[in-house]
């Protein structure tokens, strides 16, 4: 099969090896997506390699051959999306300084992948924890890159207002927010991802803000002295 030649193909010269490569990386984001729909419809558990197999349109002996177990490419769709999410948005990032915004980049970046791939957002959240031994290492290095980026972003935020929060606390409630809207999402009814990302950014920044807010306007309003009548 054409993927197969292409797989097991030398890199010869750079200038032929970049088409080769292009149709690869095109066959292989097919089979990671077909995988994903199984994935999603059976779960990690009930899927088996042959349902994998016969989705993707892959023999059963290539599916073993070149991805070895059902594991495999569960670590290739995790590592898959979290690679293009922190791509994108650190790309976005350079673009932008203050630090609110950066934080509402952050939101869109990540709602705009998982409404356009909201069976992949489904397998991430329930699949957590299939991976093993170095696959599931590696990702959790993944995520972890992630997570830090977006505590690096809190704490810039927190610095440029002079608030005081847990930056852990605030960051898992960001991503908890995030993370399942494809249980309730509709795109019948509920806007797109610019809109919905203005909504929850708003909500986030106002909570996390709100603490300090009403502590100053405390701090500012004069206590009044309580009568005492005999």
């Amino acid at each position: 099969m054409a993927f197969a030649a292409k797989l097991a193909r030398p890199r010869r010269a750079a200038s032929a090896a970049v088409p080769n490569r292009t149709r690869f990386d095109s066959r292989l984001a097919e089979i990671l997506e077909h995988a994903t729909e199984v994935f999603c419809a059976k779960g990690y558990e009930g899927a088996s390699m042959r349902d994998l197999s016969r989705a993707s349109g892959m023999s059963l002996a290539g599916m073993y051959y070149y991805f070895e177990s059902k594991e495999r490419l569960l670590y290739l769709i995790q590592k898959h999306t979290f690679s293009t999410i922190i791509e994108r948005l650190r790309a976005r990032l350079e673009k932008i300084s203050n630090p609110e915004q950066r934080i509402r980049v952050f939101i869109l970046n990540h709602l705009e992948y998982f409404l356009a791939n909201q069976k992949a957002m489904k397998v991430l959240s329930h699949e957590d924890d299939a991976l093993k031994n170095g696959f599931g290492a590696e990702i959790a290095a993944v995520k972890r890159e992630y997570y830090r980026i977006c505590v690096g972003l809190m704490e810039e935020f927190k610095q440029s207002r002079g608030l005081d929060f847990s930056s852990r606390m605030a960051v898992l409630s960001l991503f908890g927010m995030m993370n399942w809207i494809y249980t309730w999402y509709n795109p019948r009814v509920d806007a797109d991802a610019a809109i919905l990302s203005r909504g929850m950014g708003d909500i986030f920044l106002c909570g996390i803000s709100g603490r300090v807010q009403r502590q100053r306007a405390a701090a500012k309003t004069p206590q009044k002295k309580k009568s005492i009548s005999n």
